[in-house]
C-alpha cells in the first residue's frame, strides 16, 4: 500500500527572485535565469526538500557578484567545487559521473552528470532519509540506486545530449519529463508570460515525479524483492533444472532477479519467470532489465499462435497464447505454464 509522503515536500516556491536585496537573512539557492531545463528545476526541488534549504529563496540570475552571495549555486557559474556547494557541470573539462561521485561498487556509469545528478549524488541518501525517516541504511542505498538508474540517468543523459543509441530513431519520445519541462518555457511569440512562475512549475513538476518514483521504488518494488528471492530459493521445486521460477503473485521482478543471481552466483541462469494473472503468465528473461532480447525465447514454432493453433503445434492442452515475439506465453493453469516453460528450455537447448 502506498505511504503517504508528507504533503509539505511539495513546497509553496512563491519567493523566487532575481533580486538580491531585502534578502541577506535568507539561505538562497542560486541557479541560471532565461530558458529552464529540468536538471535545475530537479536540483532545487531536491534541495528544498532539506530542512536547512526549505525556506531558501531561489535566486535565478547569471550575474557572478549576485550568485557569490548564495549559499548554494547549481547549473551556473563555471564551478563544481562541492566544499564551497557549487555545482556547475557546463565547464569544457568536466568529467563527473556517478562512478567518479559515488565510488561504490556498483556505480559504474559513465554518463555525464547534470545539475540534478550532482544534487542527487550528493545528497540524495540524505533526501531518501528525509522523506522516509523510518528506512534503514541498507534500504536508502538501494533505493537510491533505484532511483537513480530509472529517473535521474535519464534526466543527465538527456541535458548532456547523449542520445540512447546510435543511428536514427525510428520514433521521437516527447512526452518525457524533460520535454514536459521544456514545455513550460514562454513560446517565442508569446508576450506577458511570467518566466519565474512557469520556472516554479518545473519544480514541482519534476518534484511531484520524484516523489512518486521513490512512493513506487519503497512501497511496491523494493517489498517485491522477498517474494522474489523467495522463488529463487525454491526454483528447484519448480523444475530440476533450476532455470525457472514460480512467483507466489504478480511483482515487478526483472531488477530483484539480476541483482539475486549476482549476489548468489546463481549458476545456470534463469530463463523463466511464471505468475498467476488472469491466467498464468511464463515470460522469457531478458538479457537485461526492459528489454525484449532474451536468454531463451520460447520456440518459434509457437509464435503468434492462440488457443487451438497453439495446443496442436506445442502438445501443451490448455495453452493459450504466444506472442510473436516469444518473450511471454500464457495458460489456463500453473502446471501447463511450467509445462510450456519446461518444453521452452527442451527444445531451446536442443537448437
Amino acid at each position: 500500500m502506498f505511504r503517504r509522503l508528507p504533503a509539505a515536500i511539495l513546497y509553496n516556491f512563491t519567493k523566487l527572485t532575481c533580486k538580491s536585496r531585502s534578502m541577506s537573512g535568507n539561505v538562497k539557492i542560486g541557479t541560471h535565469d532565461g530558458c529552464f531545463h529540468c536538471d535545475e528545476a530537479l536540483a532545487c526541488f531536491l534541495l528544498k526538500t532539506l530542512p536547512r534549504y526549505k525556506d531558501a529563496v531561489i535566486i535565478r540570475t547569471r550575474d557572478d557578484n549576485i550568485l557569490d552571495t548564495c549559499d548554494i549555486v547549481i547549473d551556473v557559474g563555471k564551478q563544481y567545487d562541492p566544499a564551497r556547494h557549487r555545482y556547475d557541470h557546463h565547464m569544457r573539462d568536466f568529467k563527473e559521473s556517478v562512478s567518479t561521485v559515488i565510488k561504490k561498487p556498483g556505480y559504474d556509469c559513465k554518463i555525464k552528470l547534470s545539475s540534478a545528478g550532482l544534487i542527487y549524488c550528493h545528497f540524495g541518501h540524505e533526501i531518501i532519509k528525509q522523506l522516509i525517516p523510518e528506512l534503514s541504511d541498507d534500504k536508502v542505498e538501494i533505493i537510491f540506486k533505484k532511483i537513480y538508474d530509472t529517473l535521474i540517468k535519464e534526466i543527465d543523459a538527456i541535458d548532456n545530449g547523449l542520445p540512447m543509441y546510435d543511428g536514427e530513431p525510428a520514433y521521437r519520445i516527447v512526452t518525457c519529463l524533460s520535454a514536459r519541462v521544456s514545455f513550460l518555457n514562454p513560446p517565442w511569440n508569446s508576450e506577458g508570460i511570467d518566466v519565474h512562475k512557469q520556472f516554479l512549475k518545473a519544480v514541482e513538476l519534476t518534484g511531484e515525479e520524484f516523489i512518486e518514483h521513490v512512493k513506487y521504488a519503497a512501497d511496491v518494488w523494493l517489498p517485491a524483492r522477498v517474494i522474489v528471492e523467495d522463488a529463487i530459493t525454491k526454483r528447484f521445486e519448480t523444475d530440476p533444472s533450476g532455470e525457472i521460477i514460480e512467483l507466489s503473485r504478480g511483482v515487478p521482478w526483472a531488477e530483484h532477479v539480476f541483482a539475486i543471481e549476482k549476489e548468489q552466483n546463481i549458476q545456470p541462469l534463469l530463463k523463466y519467470v511464471i505468475w498467476k494473472d488472469d491466467n498464468y503468465r511464463v515470460r522469457c528473461i531478458p538479457v537485461e532489465p526492459g528489454s525484449f532480447v532474451c536468454r531463451l525465447f520460447m520456440p518459434e514454432p509457437w509464435a503468434g499462435l492462440r488457443d487451438e493453433q497453439l495446443e496442436n503445434a506445442s502438445g501443451i492442452e490448455g495453452a493459450q497464447f504466444v506472442h510473436s515475439i516469444r518473450f511471454i506465453g500464457g495458460h489456463s493453469t500453473k502446471e501447463g505454464a511450467i509445462a510450456m516453460a519446461k518444453k521452452s528450455l527442451e527444445l531451446g537447448r536442443a537448437t
